[in-house]
């Protein structure tokens, strides 16, 4: 039989370490890169931009179809790499914890 207390006891303490771990994520920043790092784009942990790299030798007025797509290809290396640290990062925090043969959907 599952003892309830002690299940919402390690739920309490789940939730707590979640938000903090969230609010220690918010903070960090990655760097996502394309064309051979010749774009590069910063995000924090919100998936907020926080810093655009160009390097000059591929700015050209005629050729800015390339350089957005470069753009968003860097943005989205930033974010996948965001997601991957949020992941490990709330995975250790679920680690080992005993929640009695209780199946969860997810």
């Amino acid at each position: 039989m599952l003892n309830i207390q002690g299940l919402m006891k390690q739920a309490q303490q789940m939730q707590k370490r979640l938000a903090e771990e969230q609010a220690k994520i918010a903070e960090e920043e990655v760097e996502g890169s394309s064309g051979g790092g010749m774009v590069k784009v910063t995000i924090n942990g919100k998936f907020v931009m926080t810093k655009i790299q160009i390097d000059p030798s591929i700015v050209k007025a005629d050729e800015t179809e390339i350089l957005e797509d470069l753009v968003m290809a860097a943005y989205n290396d930033a974010q996948s790499k965001a997601d991957a640290k949020m992941s490990s990062a709330l995975g250790s925090v679920t680690e080992g914890l005993n929640l009695g043969g209780l199946k969860l959907p997810f």
